[in-house]
């Protein structure tokens, strides 16, 4: 090097040590809030959205101030945090300037089922709350899809909504979610529940047994995937310990809401069969993720862990309950798993699968509610008894999720194998008056759209997928004359591209790049397929992989409605 282009660093030397630290200073004020919120709780990594949500539950918002001294409390770095905070659509991140958002805010769901019903007038009258000082928000599917069109006031749902009765809502304050009636702990034991439990942990039962009697029973995973459920437990079994169980209950699906059904019901049924699965595979800890839209589930959960746990019918595992933060990839297992240990939800690559290396880097056994919810009636009735429930070859019950134009939504339990004609007339009271069965989503979202043609197709496992289809957690949407499916899988599309985690740039860029395609009155239909098969061959996980498959049905189901 010559001698010009040699640096003097004399002057650097002679600096001497800052006057303050490199980043954002922490406020000492902040620092005391958020001291004082955490009180005694550990400080872990894991529980950073849960030391978010309390943030948030107290202030209405993240402040940039008290971001800083959220990961100088927990010995972060403040992107770790921050990056966190951003990607959940349930955390306002405030930046330093900026004004905090309105202390209360209204969402009204615009996916396809509340759409339907009117959703989108919903949405444009209720923005004249906004005078007010109301933030009024679209908002993806919310679970509530049998009361469509619905809305949420703070954390109270307005089931059938009107502008009127989110007014009236406001106006009397009910911003809080009302605790449902439910079959509590002493009525559960009372009835029986537990005994079964009992028995297990006693060795009564065997758990050679019990696997074997969950796989003569066909009973399998019912969030989506359809893995055998005792074969599952039987791979995470053999695994080494300390083992873990995580329980899926952020069930984002558009048009599924069959968890929530059950949790405002009867609890303890679920949660005896996620004991006895904790109990079958050796884990000491079980995690409960759920859905941040259902805040009434989980004050009744954290209610009847306490009532369990004060009173245990035996030696228990450890539950912990995680709450979600608004995310529809995080019913992806291993993304729910990433948002478990406190990050963002992006689903990891597999292998390994999650049965190997899941929570905290432990073999882990996940399941949906829905799966373990039948447990107890398979292990006390017998497995032929579950088995032999279907229609049309198919075997066991499944709970559909039903809504749109039919009389009588809601959560229909129906043989595995029915038909969508069958489920409509036997189960939901036909179609409503004026309506004529036109097209069907049989597993939401990402399910595929059917014509009315193909309605005697078995709804089942395995059953649709030679039609373009599947079943997935069995939320069936019911479409009529009045309705094309060109709009469905619009909105599913527009769904898609707003919930993708962004991960990886097929389902980032594809599901962008797809909404503005659809938007056309003229489809490309060669361009919206090589698209397609981009994103189904390039994206990591199921939600970029499955988003074409509502385009591939309209081409090939309606391509009258896109020529």
């Amino acid at each position: 090097m010559n001698e010009t282009a040699r640096i003097d660093t004399s002057a650097l030397s002679r600096r001497g040590p800052r006057a303050q630290p490199k980043g954002r200073a922490v406020d000492p004020a902040a620092a005391q809030e958020i001291a004082a919120l955490l009180g005694g709780a550990p400080r872990r990594r894991d529980l950073l959205i849960e030391f978010l949500h309390r943030i948030q539950d107290r202030h209405g918002h993240l402040s940039a101030a008290h971001l800083a001294a959220l990961a100088a409390e927990m010995r972060l770095a403040m992107t770790e945090v921050y990056e966190v905070a951003t990607f959940y659509h349930h955390f306002d991140v405030v930046k330093e300037g900026e004004a905090a958002p309105p202390a209360l805010t209204v969402r009204v769901c615009a996916t396809l089922s509340c759409k339907l019903a009117g959703g989108d007038a919903l949405l444009s009258e209720v923005e004249a709350l906004r005078a007010a000082g109301v933030r009024v928000l679209p908002a993806p599917c919310i679970g509530r899809c049998e009361h469509a069109p619905a809305a949420v006031v703070g954390r109270h749902p307005v089931d059938r909504a009107t502008a009127a009765k989110v007014a009236d809502a406001i106006a009397a304050k009910r911003t809080e979610a009302p605790l449902p009636s439910c079959i509590g702990y002493a009525e559960y034991v009372a009835g029986g529940g537990y005994r079964l439990l009992r028995e297990c942990v006693g060795g009564a039962r065997a758990v050679d047994a019990v696997i074997a009697q969950l796989e003569h029973s066909a009973l399998r995973g019912l969030g989506g995937a359809g893995f055998p459920t005792g074969r599952k437990w039987k791979i995470v079994r053999a695994e080494p310990a300390p083992r873990l169980v995580a329980i899926n209950i952020d069930e984002g699906e558009p048009g599924t809401y069959k968890d929530r059904h059950y949790l405002e019901r009867d609890p303890h049924r679920f949660l005896e069969g996620m004991l006895i699965a904790a109990w079958a595979v050796g884990a000491d800890d079980v995690y409960v993720y759920l859905r941040d839209e259902y805040a009434a589930c989980r004050a009744l959960l954290t209610r009847e862990i306490a009532a369990l746990a004060a009173d245990p019918p035996c030696a228990l595992p450890r539950v912990h309950l995680r709450r979600g933060a608004g995310a529809y990839i995080c019913g992806e297992e291993s993304a729910m798993i990433e948002s478990i240990e406190g990050k963002r939800g992006m689903p990891r690559l597999r292998p390994p699968y999650v049965a190997q290396v899941g929570l905290f880097g432990r073999p882990t056994l996940e399941h949906n509610l829905e799966t373990l919810y039948w447990v107890r009636d398979i292990l006390e009735k017998g497995a032929e008894w579950f088995a032999g429930q279907g229609r049309h070859g198919r075997k066991g019950l499944r709970s559909f999720s039903v809504s749109g134009r039919v009389k009588k939504p809601g959560v229909h339990v129906a043989p595995a194998g029915v038909t969508l004609r069958e489920l409509v007339a036997e189960f939901c009271g036909g179609m409503q008056d004026g309506h004529e069965l036109y097209a069907y989503l049989p597993g939401g979202a990402s399910g595929g759209i059917l014509p009315a043609s193909l309605a005697d197709v078995p709804l089942d496992f395995d059953t649709l997928q030679p039609h373009g289809c599947f079943i997935g957690s069995a939320a069936v949407i019911v479409l009529s004359q009045h309705d094309r499916a060109r709009d469905a899988a619009q909105n599913m599309m527009e769904f898609f591209a707003d919930e993708s985690c962004g991960q990886c740039t097929p389902c980032r860029v594809g599901t962008q790049k797809a909404v503005a395609l659809m938007r056309a009155p003229h489809w490309d239909r060669p361009l919206l397929a090589d698209l397609s098969q981009a994103m189904a061959d390039a994206s990591i996980c199921g939600l970029g992989q499955a988003a074409p498959n509502p385009i591939a049905c309209v081409v090939k189901y309606f391509p009258h409605e896109v020529e």
